[in-house]
């Protein structure tokens, strides 16, 4: 078995992240249309009526450039343009109204970004207030955002907690200052910890921290620092994400160069670092890139086997109807996929001329969803089976070839023998590091198409 800096240098390859399987760039374009769209989101309200839909509302607005962000994002100053975007996410959430026979029940919801809270609370309680006045919440609903320490105000806090939500999620990325400069995001721990006490004071149940490692400039000083810091505040919750330099994707990472990046193998010292530091405070690692504290609702999730991933990410709900609103949101249905339109002009101008936005999407076969099955198992659950008298028998039997050289680095157990005619992947300790290099081998159409010299994924640590 190799050490872990060695498995770190071989394993950090161009990984997708799986938050969908098939992957966006595999997505089979040729077979989807909005009309058949509408009937499959149809079909997965009509076999979950009881069982609830997911809702993601992306809202895109962001006042200052973070350089190394690669959300969908327009940057402004004016709040001019929020009540239109608001309308227009209303028309669309009433068209996906119109194809149900009944009031849905609302199992979670999220607000991503940009940066909602660039919306005012006003704004926020007119946009949420209306949806939430069309559904059922679920009595254990999740309702959640995220929120940047800058511009979120007590009100913000209070209004979306009025409205039933719960945990929020902070960006952080970093303490250190030079850090800060570089990725043009300046954020002072006393304004960050202000927004985590009255989170609390009013209520919250759970808050989480985003921190990223591999920074430009970043050391392990600075990653010592941002933990330490981070530690002070005690989210229940912690997002330990390796930075992904994209810059083919979101032009901004141009600001500074390769060279400014920590070299590959400071990268793996500061993740290590960092992983060592979180584990000392009492975090537990539980799926890919995630870490919480033993009395958390997803870290409960994992040890009575609830816990999902979706677009959205983590959650501790499974539905398989998510509907996305907004620019660039991206719905499921468990048997399709469906995109919206990326830019805000053109998004609007298709709900108001009264058609959803969708501009792309994939219908998932059998196979799709045999295999979809099985990485939402390795990044659930660490662990996942299947028959070898199954009718996917001789596609498997490739994936276990390939998992092989894994298994001889002692990423993943291969067991064969407890069940008959069974063949069981867990994953190891070591090997929740390489979740995404786990999941890759099961990528039937990754491995199909690998003739594309364009770059599409950024490194898996």
């Amino acid at each position: 078995m190799s050490n872990i800096s060695t498995l770190i240098q071989k394993y950090d390859v161009p990984t997708p992240r799986y938050t969908s399987y098939p992957t966006v760039p595999y997505w089979d374009e040729s077979t989807f249309d909005a009309h058949t769209w509408q009937q499959l989101v149809r079909e997965a309200f009509e076999r979950n009526r009881t069982g609830g839909l997911s809702l993601y509302i992306h809202l895109p607005f962001c006042e200052k450039l973070c350089t190394y962000c690669g959300c969908n994002k327009r940057i402004t100053t004016n709040h001019k343009v929020e009540e239109p975007y608001i309308d227009s996410v209303l028309r669309e959430w009433d068209m996906y109204l119109a194809l149900f026979d009944q009031k849905p029940v609302l199992k979670e919801l999220h607000l991503g970004g940009g940066t909602p809270t660039f919306f005012s609370a006003h704004n926020l309680q007119h946009l949420l207030g209306n949806i939430l006045q069309q559904v059922t919440p679920a009595p254990e609903h999740e309702f959640s955002f995220e929120a940047h320490p800058n511009n979120t105000t007590a009100q913000h806090l209070q209004t979306l907690y009025n409205l039933g939500f719960s945990r929020l999620s902070l960006g952080i990325q970093d303490f250190d200052e030079r850090v800060q400069f570089i990725i043009n995001r300046p954020q002072t721990f006393e304004k960050t910890k202000q927004t985590f006490d009255e989170a609390r004071q009013i209520g919250y149940q759970s808050i989480n921290a985003d921190i990223i490692f591999g920074l430009p400039l970043q050391t392990e000083d600075s990653i010592r620092l941002t933990i330490g810091r981070v530690c002070e505040l005690m989210p229940e919750r912690i997002a330990f994400y390796s930075y992904a330099h994209v810059p083919w994707k979101s032009p901004a990472q141009r600001r500074y160069t390769e060279a400014d990046l920590p070299k590959a193998e400071t990268k793996r010292r500061l993740y290590e670092l960092g992983r060592e530091l979180l584990q000392k405070a009492g975090y537990i690692e539980i799926g890919m890139d995630h870490f919480a504290l033993p009395n958390d609702a997803l870290f409960k999730s994992v040890n009575n086997g609830t816990m999902h991933r979706n677009f959205m990410g983590y959650t501790t709900q499974h539905t398989e109807l998510m509907l996305g609103l907004g620019v660039s949101s991206i719905s499921d249905t468990w048997t399709a996929f469906a995109q919206n339109h990326k830019e805000v002009e053109e998004y609007e101008a298709i709900v108001n001329s009264g058609q959803l936005p969708v501009v792309k999407g994939h219908i998932l076969n059998n196979e799709d969803q045999y295999i979809r099955r099985h990485i939402l198992n390795l990044m659930c659950q660490g662990t996942t089976s299947w028959d070898t008298n199954s009718t996917y028998a001789p596609l498997m039997q490739e994936t276990l070839q390939r998992l092989q050289p894994l298994a001889n680095d002692g990423l993943v157990t291969l067991s064969t023998n407890n069940i008959p005619n069974q063949v069981q992947v867990t994953i190891t300790e070591n090997g929740k590091l390489f979740l995404r290099n786990i999941a890759l081998q099961f990528d039937t159409r990754y491995w199909g198409k690998q003739a594309n010299d364009k770059p599409v994924f950024s490194k898996s640590i």
